[in-house]
């Protein structure tokens, strides 16, 4: 039993009688706002623990925690989403967060969070179909969220995340012009033709596409969800870990949870065309579903724009092109072929929709990409 995991009164406290139990959970193990994550066991009841701090863990550089309660890694806004009820606000179209069960302020300054130990089926496994279905759910819940008064702004809700979060993740990018890395056996083998020259013109685009996604219409967002964010919980899908949650644009988290699904291999490459096609109709019919009457040209443009949320990834592929490949958590080994064949075919895909998103921006009376000037 960890020491820094929890005092067994505060167990006792939550769980009842009986001596506790714990078994660490996989998380994010640089992010220097999460203590560690336990599910814990006591009395026939369980309950998974969150610890957040401001203290970190060691060298965390670009994950460090942050106590600016807008910047995208603030330690402690998981436990205001949860306190304040906002964890609950898209609960009546079907994503709900774990029931909080105790939030404890401990002496040494850290939150313990007592969530609920939620069993259903993890998103990483989930057909395709099912996938879909949560995109419309997304939709219905943000457009309606849009209107509501409890997803209004609080002042511990991140703000400009996607440019803050991009601007810390420099690996490997003076690599994007040197041909040698280019001809990395994992790159060489595995990345489709064109890409460098698609990835090199992302990156050289970054600050359009930034503005653009920060000019489009707002939303209360999660910011972090992928898969293994998510589960099955009988009708509801229950979404996990908060702590980026904040202001994005309309159709971002749509844009963050496709391109993660492959990313991470839940879902094939080769399926993705189809599936963000169908995702995507799926989201616009539960916004028009909540009410929405928005230009939908505008929510496409975010989706496609926000592409250059990996801008940073091709750089860290190259970077990484002669390292042992580890899953989620640093816990398994990945085949680094299958991780390059899958990944290249997502970043191509990603480049179709960043030149979307340039045809689609001056359209809509956004300035031209610098690049598209250039030719």
């Amino acid at each position: 039993m960890p020491e820094t995991a929890y005092p067994e009164a505060e167990a006792r406290d939550v769980l009842g009688a009986g001596a506790p139990r714990c078994e660490p959970l996989v998380h994010n193990p640089k992010n220097g706002v999460t203590a560690g994550v336990w599910r814990v066991v006591a009395g026939g009841r369980s309950a998974v623990l969150k610890v957040l701090t401001r203290r970190g863990q060691g060298d965390t550089g670009h994950w460090a925690a942050s106590d600016d309660p807008r910047h995208w890694n603030y330690w402690r806004r998981e436990a205001h989403v949860y306190e304040s009820g906002l964890a609950r606000v898209w609960a009546p179209y079907g994503i709900r967060a774990p029931r909080l069960l105790a939030l404890v302020e401990r002496a040494d300054g850290d939150v313990a969070l007592w969530l609920e130990d939620v069993q259903g089926e993890p998103a990483t496994s989930w057909p395709v179909a099912r996938h879909v279905e949560h995109a419309r759910r997304l939709g219905a819940a943000q457009g309606a969220a849009r209107r509501e008064e409890r997803a209004a702004d609080r002042p511990w809700l991140s703000r400009r995340f996607l440019r803050e979060y991009i601007s810390g993740n420099t690996l490997g990018q003076e690599l994007l012009d040197d041909p040698e890395a280019w001809q990395q056996p994992l790159i060489r083998d595995h990345f489709p033709a064109g890409l460098r020259h698609d990835m090199v013109r992302l990156h050289h685009d970054r600050e359009w596409f930034l503005q653009i996604m920060e000019s489009l219409p707002r939303s209360l967002s999660h910011l972090d969800q992928w898969p293994a964010n998510l589960r099955s919980h009988g009708p509801d899908g229950v979404l996990f870990d908060w702590a980026f949650t904040g202001d994005g644009a309309l159709g971002e988290d749509l844009g963050n949870y496709l391109p993660d699904s492959v990313f991470d291999l839940f879902v094939p490459a080769a399926r993705l065309p189809e599936y963000a096609a169908a995702a995507y109709a799926a989201y616009l019919h539960g916004l028009r579903e909540s009410g929405w009457r928005g230009e939908e040209r505008l929510v496409r443009l975010a989706v496609c724009a926000s592409a250059v949320k990996y801008d940073w990834l091709t750089a860290l592929m190259l970077a990484r092109a002669g390292e042992e490949q580890l899953d989620y958590g640093g816990a398994r080994k990945v085949s680094a072929e299958r991780r390059y064949r899958e990944r290249g075919a997502a970043l191509a895909f990603l480049a179709g929709w960043a030149a979307e998103a340039r045809a689609l921006a001056p359209r809509l009376g956004f300035p031209e990409a610098p690049s598209g000037r250039l030719g």
